[in-house]
Formats: C-alpha cells, structure tokens, sequence
C-alpha cells in the first residue's frame, strides 16, 4: 500500500508506517501543492495524509474517489469537504485532544503579551528607541481578577480556563452550543448569552471550530459590544473574526487589544496594519508548534492511515456515518 504526504512529518510517525508495511512518499518542496500537482500524486497511491492547507474538495474527491482513507495532521477539518468523502466512502481522520495544552499555551501566551504590549516593546528595542521614559508612557493593563469570557468552551477552552484561574484568579463565563457542565463544576465557569459574553469579558479568548455558524463572528457588530478595554484573542480558526474590522475597532478604540494565532486571510501579509500596533500580538499558527505535540499529532495520523488502509474503524473519524 502506498501513501502520500503533503509535509515531511516526524519521523516516529515514519517508522510506524514503514513496520505496517506502508510505502510512504512525503512532499519535500518548501510550497504548497497545486490542485492539480496533489491529483496527480494521489492518482498513483491508496492513502493521503493531509500535513497543511490542501483543500479536499469535492472535484478533488470526484477524481480521487479511490483512496482508502485521508488523515489530516490536525484537528480542524474545514478543508474537507466531509459530506463528499462521505458519499464516496472515504474515511476522514484527525487528530483532537493531543494539542488542546499547546494551543492554550498559546492562547494564554498572547494575553499575556496583549497585556503588557509586550511584542511593541521589544520591536522598540530593535528600533532603538529604549530611551527616556516617563511613569505614565506605554502601560499595560492588568488581568488580575478580571473576567475571562471564553468562545467554544471544549478541551482547549478548558486547559485556558485552568490556566487563566490558576496565575490571574480570573473569572470565566462562556457561550458554546451546549453547556459545558463538567467546566461550571470544575471551574465555576457561567454559561451566558453571546451578547452577554461580549458585553462582560475584559478577555474574549476564542476556541471554536469554523462553520458557516461562527465565520467571521466577530465583525465590527461583535466589535461594538465589547468593553473598551477589552482584548480579543482567537487561537483558533481566522475565519472567526473580520479582520478589516478589527482593525477598524483597534484604530477606533472599541476595544483595547487583539492577540492571534490566525489571521484572516493567512498567511498575513507584512505590511499589515496589525503589526505595528501597540497593544496587539500576532503570531504565525504555532499553536500545536511543540516537539511534543506534533509528534503526538503525526502518530495519530499515522494510526488512522493504516486502520484505514486495514479497512478498520478509523481511531479518530470525523465522518463515522462511512461505516454505515
């Protein structure tokens, strides 16, 4: 059986496909595969592991209907057109759990830097202009105490609740679909409205997934709701937020600060406004970005591709409806 790789992924994961037997072939170029360049290779293998942002869409799936399964080396699976895979009988994997601390790390790493203009002060160092200061130039805010108001509050929303109450003794409230009674007991987290969450949190940290439900959820309307002196933080999907618009809300003073992971559209290109800004942190998608995690993440990958190739349940279907 042979599989490709759109990354070169850890090698543990490697060795695990190479002792089931299964021909690995990984794309080394530093550059996204053409939609017609990833076709081409899958046409010659029976498994695809997806390690980036190659869309597997429904003309991808119409001519690729062969493969035996397609694991993704994430959680996330916006990419996928997963109704298409279905129909044509492909198992969808993914990898969930296994990066919900690194990505909280993450989450929490940003508010953190928000805070304290941390990412402005340094770039003033480099500018040279680490000079005079008077008492009152460039403060941050504190987050001692302060209201945490959280946006899809599952695994990783829990690990930055534990995190935020744990250093900050901040309060949590949350919005999510459902309630989320294991967080109110362990945590005391309220579950409220979304108008509540934004009108209350003095942080509005987001870890929901991308639907047609939360795209670009928070736009100028969102914006407008919040505290002035609130920061805005999303580790999770870019196409949550509007970015125009939250430009817009900085320059305007609707809220305080922003601190990313993803942006929207990504890559950010670098001339963008946000860069600058006093009070805003961004950072390149590294929120799995550990040794640790993304070993982890590739193992799993690895173990969905070949129960799948086993024609076996995959560990981790996003699509368990296939079996049916």
């Amino acid at each position: 059986m042979k599989l490709f790789v759109t990354r070169a992924i850890a090698p543990e994961a490697l060795q695990l496909l190479q002792d089931a037997g299964i021909e690995v072939t990984q794309w080394q170029e530093q550059r996204e595969l053409e939609p017609e360049e990833l076709i081409g290779h899958c046409m010659n293998h029976h498994a695809l592991l997806v390690a980036g942002k190659s869309k597997i869409d429904r003309q991808f799936l119409s001519i690729c209907h062969h493969l035996k399964v397609i694991a993704l080396h994430s959680v996330g699976y916006d990419n996928v057109d997963v109704p298409a895979a279905t129909e044509h009988g492909i198992p969808i994997g993914n990898t969930p759990g296994v990066l919900s601390a690194a990505t909280a790390e993450t989450a929490f790493l940003l508010m953190m830097a928000v805070s304290r203009k941390a990412f402005y002060m340094h770039r003033r160092i480099l500018n040279g202009e680490w000079g005079f200061t008077a008492p009152m130039d460039n403060l941050g805010i504190s987050l001692q105490g302060k209201t945490l108001g959280i946006f899809g509050l599952g695994k990783i929303g829990m690990e930055m609740a534990r995190k935020s109450i744990a250093v900050y003794d901040m309060k949590v409230i949350y919005h999510n679909r459902h309630r989320n009674e294991e967080a109110e007991q362990t945590y005391g987290a309220e579950y409220v409205s979304f108008e509540e969450l934004l009108s209350r949190s003095d942080v509005l940290s987001v870890h929901a997934g991308l639907s047609s439900e939360t795209k670009e959820k928070f736009n100028t309307d969102a914006f407008r709701k919040m505290k002035k002196e609130a920061i805005f933080i999303n580790a999770a999907r870019g196409g949550i937020h509007n970015e125009k618009d939250l430009v817009t809300a900085l320059n305007n003073g609707l809220i305080w600060g922003a601190g990313l992971d993803v942006t929207n559209p990504e890559p950010m290109q670098p001339d963008n406004p946000l860069l600058t800004m006093p009070t805003v942190a961004v950072l390149p998608h590294i929120g799995s970005a550990t040794v640790e995690t993304r070993t982890a993440m590739a193992e799993i990958a690895a173990r969905n591709i070949i129960a799948g190739l086993r024609g076996e349940r995959l560990p981790h279907a996003v699509n368990p409806e296939v079996y049916n």
